[in-house]
């Protein structure tokens, strides 16, 4: 037997399409944001004022609306905006750590060069 999906009362068409798709939209959506963020087309300040909004949005929303329409896409805002802070602040972690990493080689190589002379 397969498990059938959970429909909540009252709940439409497009709800349930949204919810079932709601991860895949805020990657993609978070995706081109962090990709605008990481070549500069996007300030970092605003990246992330537009996250804490979009927190504040869907606090709203889920305290004042059931499940529905407006709730999943504020889920979808919130969880794309978090994304497109995330992922520029990994990539600059990442790329810190690449440096690092090529500096103690580099300090490595130049010590045994040293010595052999």
């Amino acid at each position: 037997m397969e498990p059938q999906p959970v429909i909540e009362h009252g709940e439409s068409g497009s709800t349930r399409w949204l919810k079932e798709r709601r991860l895949r939209a805020a990657l993609v959506i978070g995706f081109v944001e962090s990709i605008l963020v990481i070549a500069s087309q996007l300030r970092w300040f605003w990246v992330v004022a537009a996250a804490v909004l979009a927190l504040v949005v869907w606090y709203f929303v889920r305290q004042r609306f059931g499940p529905g329409t407006i709730r999943e896409v504020a889920w979808i805002l919130a969880a794309s905006q978090l994304i497109a802070v995330v992922v520029p602040v990994l990539w600059e972690l990442f790329k810190v750590a690449a440096i690092i990493a090529l500096v103690v080689i580099a300090v490595v190589l130049l010590a045994v060069l040293l010595r052999e002379r």
